[in-house]
């Protein structure tokens, strides 16, 4: 039995700092900003999305009661509108009438012809009913050569509960990849959570992915993807969550297949993997492992815990089904995650993956901090190594 080979690069060190969270830039509000609960459970109150990009505010009244309770009522809901009944800083705060304020990540700027790369993007609705979309892109070659090219499918991070794959950072960051790397991408679109609970963001994950399969032999409804992505070269990519997301699709593919799609790879950035247990140097301190805990446990009410198989891929027996050939994996220095990036290498030695494990770590970098400073070294680095990983063995 073959056994996986591991390599570890290192980027040159730079000036650029990572942070955990992605600034805000001037955009648009995105529509799925606001959202509303009625606290009928004081644990994981019932959440139901606001598809509007105008604030709304809910007051619930009993029909039966005078109206003296309901001045009572209102009264209540006014003090409600301003207290925090779930605070999730730095993401989101959920407010006692029903509010949820989502911190960052909630900008948004359309599909465009990008004047720098020449890359054109569009936006595809992927099902009407869910609201589950994908921005596709293509780089400027597809214009001068009928050749086929890679596809790359992405999957935005945000703790699975704020971030789009329309904003400003992950709309930069595809063009400068397709650019790059000249590949055909879709970036997915999936629900986020606390409005919709894991595990949706991996059925619309896999949804968008059965989309894009539909479009092998020449079917499905976007000419893009007929005319220009070859099949039989797809990669799944990911930072944060969305590399969480990525993993979990290459395992779906390896145990039951996906119709017309070789899956070359997996790319996995700064992945969002946790565990109960401390493991290498992560940090002991209970208070911080807690609000880790308490995030997710927020994002997927119905888990087991935190060593849950959707968190932690060392509980998962299937681990060594991962239907790819490949896999990269990218951490950063100072990112408390990286020794979770490490631990899913050895992993996947351990569980008779048969393919190739690669880890690239960026020294003196933060969590997801290419999407920060797309221009600083480090960021030059990890864009090239993700690029060389995609186009080995391209004619």
């Amino acid at each position: 039995m073959n056994q996986p080979m591991i390599t570890l690069s290192f980027s040159t060190p730079s000036l650029c700092l990572g942070k955990f969270l992605i600034p805000r830039l001037p955009a648009v509000l995105h529509p799925h900003t606001v959202a509303q609960f009625s606290p009928l459970h004081k644990n994981f109150p019932l959440l139901s999305s606001i598809n509007h990009r105008k604030p709304t505010l809910q007051i619930v009244a009993d029909s039966s009661s005078s109206s003296s309770s309901s001045s009572s009522s209102l009264a209540m809901d006014s003090s409600d509108s301003t207290e925090i009944a779930h605070d999730h800083s730095p993401f989101l705060k959920i407010y006692k009438d029903g509010r949820i304020e989502r911190i960052a990540g909630i900008e948004i700027v359309p599909p465009s012809l990008d004047s720098k790369t020449g890359v054109e993007s569009k936006d595809v609705v992927i099902s009407p009913e869910t609201g589950v979309s994908a921005r596709l892109y293509i780089p400027k070659t597809t214009k001068e050569s009928q050749k086929k090219l890679p596809l790359l499918v992405y999957f935005h991070g945000g703790g699975f509960c704020i971030e789009t794959a329309f904003s400003p950072q992950y709309h930069n960051y595809l063009n400068s990849f397709v650019a790059e790397a000249n590949v055909v991408a879709v970036s997915v679109e999936y629900r986020r959570a606390p409005e919709h609970p894991i595990p949706i963001a991996y059925d619309d994950s896999w949804a968008a992915l059965q989309w894009v399969a539909s479009h092998t032999d020449g079917k499905g409804p976007d000419e893009w993807l007929k005319n220009h992505a070859d099949f039989e070269s797809v990669f799944f990519a990911g930072d944060s969550a969305g590399a969480n997301i990525a993993h979990h699709m290459g395992l779906r593919v390896g145990l039951e297949g996906l119709a017309g799609v070789k899956l070359d790879g997996i790319v996995l950035v700064h992945p969002y993997f946790w565990g109960k247990e401390p493991i290498g140097g992560e940090d002991t301190d209970a208070e911080k492992r807690g609000k880790v805990e308490a995030l997710w446990r927020f994002t997927c009410p119905a888990t087991s815990g935190i060593d849950d198989p959707y968190i932690n891929p060392g509980t998962d027996p299937k681990l060594g089904s991962l239907g790819c050939k490949r896999v990269l994996i990218c951490i950063a220095e100072k990112d408390m995650l990286k020794d979770r990036g490490w631990y899913y290498s050895e992993l996947l030695y351990k569980s008779g993956y048969r393919g190739v494990v690669e880890v690239m770590e960026a020294k003196g970098e933060d969590h997801v901090f290419h999407l920060m400073n797309s221009t600083c070294e480090n960021s030059v680095a990890l864009l090239k190594r993700i690029v060389s990983f995609i186009n080995q063995g391209q004619a």
